[in-house]
């Protein structure tokens, strides 16, 4: 018998489980809304473009002008067709749905617009003509066609109507050229963010158009066009000041009226509330609210009376709260598309900014190549030996081979007797190398005697050694040739690197200098028309200033270049002076710093035995950055083969000084060039002086040269190096001598002519130091005319060797015009960090 058991109830334990479950079913509900809400969001974010244009074709399908003209719908219709085709299906739609919503429903007439234009789309598509600068003309077409077919199937028909057909085909004309530089900053068809002031208008235009398509809707008897047209110049008062915002109520203003003849006083109204926001931009939003407050009441008063001021100061106070409300990363992004602004000005900067240090990227990477090449090469060089011992085996196996062979002793020698065979072969390999002409008889007797063949084998081996000298020698240039290559990429690695880092070095703007400066130019009445500061760093200052000069006058030189010296207390010159329009009177002058120091110099040189060709060469010049080269080279003997390499040997080092390489790497370059360039023994010895021409710091770069002098009143100084001249030997030893030279300073560099003339019996360099003491002019070229002078004499007028004499004098840099001061103007604030 089975027990029945009774069910016991818990009251409180039902209402629990209850609750849970409900809580649990209210959490996945709220759960699945929440994922429902955010799938939508992820919808209108991803759809953000065509849900805009769609909205613009709706507005832009309902504008009308005159009361009977739809030129806005086509015309963005096309634009969009050739710039988005994949939206081109949801703005037909919402331009055809606005037609419905227009104050007359012009259905038929859109839709016949948009049906002739795409037939021609297509037709244009099929044969491959399709470009947007046809989109135009495919309106107008399309707009006359339709509009002139419905004024022909009217009852009557008559010139007005023609006109008004001819007048709706041109506007469309026109609207498509506007949005063809309107539409792409919607579609991101724009590449950069600098507008020109023309795509800016047609912009303005474009959403003065929108806003036409909302004409006649009120909300609480507010104009919605009214409200969004004074939004719009808030927005661009706030951004572009007083000139943007008029603007944009004028043309705002102009459309609107357009479309509501009775709103023709809005154009007057926000043009002056555009004008006056855009004055106080300064105060920022709270003040240009002020403005477009203040200007259209005001205007409202004087048009309209105060009967309508109450509804205007409403529609003011609307567009003040969507304006308040907006986002300040709103205008940040307008603001970037407008030149002149302060938002705009840091994109551009970024933007350069970014090119900069990309571009400053990709010469580093060069630059490294080329290092890793320099490096290879350098391995390459330095695995292979001129002399290997390869190379003399296989030079041992050839003799061995040529004689020993057909020999009977062969095996006696080279089994039996292996390693004296190869003792007595090395020492006539040894003894052919210093006597490559010797003979029989000159053959050590213990060779005679252990070899039956002498003969033969000198004969064979004077052959091989012949072969072996000649591919030494070939194996010597190719040597030679990759040490060069080797030494030029790393030049070239090191000048990229450099270009690199003045790449990266970031500029400022200084408008406060810039001003600062101009200032005191007005002060002076000179007419000023720009003024650009490149660099104020102390002694790289470079200023660029356009001004109106006076044929004659030089103001440049004997007002502005004064006047700069005095505000930025370091002498400043003129570097380079143009003329930027002739007809207005414009000179674009570029301003820098002058050197501290000056160098006079003066030369003599005369030819052995009076002749016309000097083996001798000189050079003075300016290498850059404020250094200047005094530089003497004589080449090898006499004549002009001489003056060649001499001349060869300058040049070309100076052109590697000047594009950045290193002092001892551009010697060993011109080094390796000389060798190469002359089978022959050619040299050249060079004698270089590079002067600091802000701190006189001279680097003395002597190579082969004789000793140079420094005359320091009546002091004289020897300078002098130990070394070979250059194009002797591949590895040179560079010896650079620093020097720091003093105001009045004279530096005297000669050849080898003067400085041997005395002879050997004599101690040239106190004999020299004497000539020098002797001469008490301190003119440099009066001073080296003096010394050939006197050396000349001193030889019994007979010249034994070229001779030159190159004289240098440092000296303190005298400005032509002193400096000028204008009272109240203070010196010059230089940024800590400049370009």
């Amino acid at each position: 018998m089975m027990e029945k058991w009774n069910v016991v109830h818990f009251p409180g334990l039902k209402s629990r489980k209850s609750k849970s479950k409900e809580r649990t079913e209210g959490w996945s509900s709220r759960l699945k809304k929440r994922l429902d809400s955010h799938k939508v969001v992820q919808w209108v974010t991803a759809q953000r473009w065509m849900l805009l244009l769609s909205a613009m074709g709706v507005l832009l399908g309902r504008a009308t002008i005159l009361d009977e003209l739809s030129p806005f719908a086509l015309a963005y219709f096309a634009v969009i067709t050739f710039l988005r085709r994949d939206l081109m299906l949801p703005v037909a739609v919402s331009v055809v749905l606005g037609s419905l919503l227009a104050p007359y429903p012009s259905l038929f007439m859109i839709g016949g617009e948009l049906l002739v234009f795409y037939l021609l789309y297509r037709g244009l598509r099929t044969f491959d003509r399709l470009e947007l600068s046809y989109a135009p003309l495919m309106v107008f077409l399309s707009v006359f066609m339709v509009n002139l077919f419905n004024a022909v199937m009217a009852p009557t028909f008559t010139w007005y109507e023609l006109i008004i057909v001819g007048t709706d085909a041109v506007l469309s004309f026109m609207l498509t050229l506007v949005f063809t530089q309107a539409i792409p900053l919607f579609t991101y068809r724009k590449k950069t963010s600098q507008l020109k002031n023309e795509e800016i208008l047609c912009l303005i235009i474009l959403l003065a158009s929108v806003m036409t398509g909302a004409v006649g809707w009120t909300v609480h008897s507010l104009s919605v066009d009214h409200v969004l047209s004074r939004y719009l110049v808030l927005v661009f008062a706030l951004v572009g000041g007083a000139s943007l915002g008029a603007s944009v109520g004028v043309i705002t203003g102009l459309i609107l009226s357009l479309a509501n003849m009775s709103a023709i006083v809005q154009m007057s109204l926000l043009a002056f509330a555009g004008l006056l926001a855009g004055m106080l931009r300064e105060g920022k939003k709270g003040a240009v609210a002020l403005g477009m407050l203040l200007g259209s009441s005001i205007l409202t008063i004087y048009l309209d009376g105060t009967g309508d001021v109450l509804t205007s100061t409403w529609e003011s106070c609307a567009a003040i709260l969507l304006f308040l409300m907006t986002p300040k990363s709103f205008f940040k992004a307008v603001s970037t598309y407008v030149p002149g602004t302060q938002d705009h000005a840091k994109s551009q900067h970024e933007y350069a900014k970014r090119v900069r240090d990309l571009t400053a990227e990709r010469v580093t990477k060069f630059s490294r190549v080329f290092s890793q090449l320099s490096r290879s090469f350098h391995q390459i060089s330095a695995s292979e030996s001129t002399k290997s011992d390869g190379e003399i085996e296989h030079f041992m196996n050839a003799v061995a081979e040529g004689t020993c062979a057909s020999c009977f002793k062969c095996e006696q020698c080279w089994d039996g007797k292996f390693m004296q065979t190869h003792q007595y072969m090395t020492e006539m390999m040894s003894a052919i190398e210093d006597n490559p002409d010797l003979e029989p008889e000159q053959i050590p007797p213990q060779w005679s005697k252990a070899c039956a063949k002498t003969g033969a084998v000198l004969q064979v081996m004077k052959q091989q050694y012949s072969l072996y000298q000649h591919n030494m020698q070939w194996k010597r240039q190719v040597y030679d040739s990759r040490q060069l290559v080797a030494d030029q990429l790393s030049g070239v690695s090191q000048i990229m690197e450099d270009l690199a880092r003045e790449i990266q070095r970031e500029g400022q703007t200084m408008h406060r200098q810039e001003e600062q400066i101009r200032e005191a130019l007005d002060r002076l009445g000179l007419s000023i028309q720009s003024i650009e500061i490149i660099n104020l760093d102390a002694g790289q200052v470079e200023i660029e200033i356009v001004h109106a000069y006076t044929r004659g006058f030089d103001e440049c030189r004997k007002i502005i270049a004064p006047l700069l010296s005095d505000i930025l207390d370091e002498h400043i010159a003129v570097m380079r002076e143009t003329e930027a329009d002739r007809r207005q009177g414009l000179a674009t002058v570029m301003f820098g710093s002058a050197k501290t120091y000056e160098i006079a110099t003066g030369v003599a040189s005369a030819a052995k035995g009076g002749d016309f060709f000097s083996g001798d060469s000189y050079s003075m010049m300016e290498l850059g950055n404020g250094t200047f080269a005094v530089s003497l080279s004589d080449g090898m003997g006499n004549g002009e083969r001489a003056q060649q390499e001499s001349s060869a040997a300058l040049n070309i080092l100076e052109e590697l000084l000047q594009s950045g390489m290193d002092e001892k790497l551009a010697i060993k370059s011109v080094n390796s060039v000389l060798m190469l360039r002359s089978p022959e023994e050619m040299y050249a010895t060079v004698d270089m002086a590079l002067i600091d021409q802000y701190t006189a710091q001279t680097t003395f770069m002597k190579i082969g040269s004789t000793p140079s002098f420094i005359k320091r009143g009546e002091e004289v100084i020897p300078v002098s190096a130990s070394n070979l001249p250059i194009g002797i030997i591949q590895d040179i030893e560079v010896d650079l001598v620093s020097l720091q030279l003093q105001p009045g300073d004279i530096l005297i560099m000669i050849t080898d002519g003067i400085y041997d003339s005395p002879g050997y019996a004599v101690n040239k360099e106190i004999w020299m130091k004497r000539m020098i003491q002797e001469i008490e002019s301190e003119d440099p070229q009066q001073l080296a005319d003096c010394l050939l002078e006197r050396v000349i004499r001193y030889q019994q007028n007979q010249i034994y060797d070229d001779m030159t004499v190159v004289v240098s004098k440092i000296d303190h840099f005298r400005p032509e015009w002193a400096t000028l001061h204008v009272p109240g103007m203070r010196w010059l604030e230089r940024p800590r960090t400049v370009s």
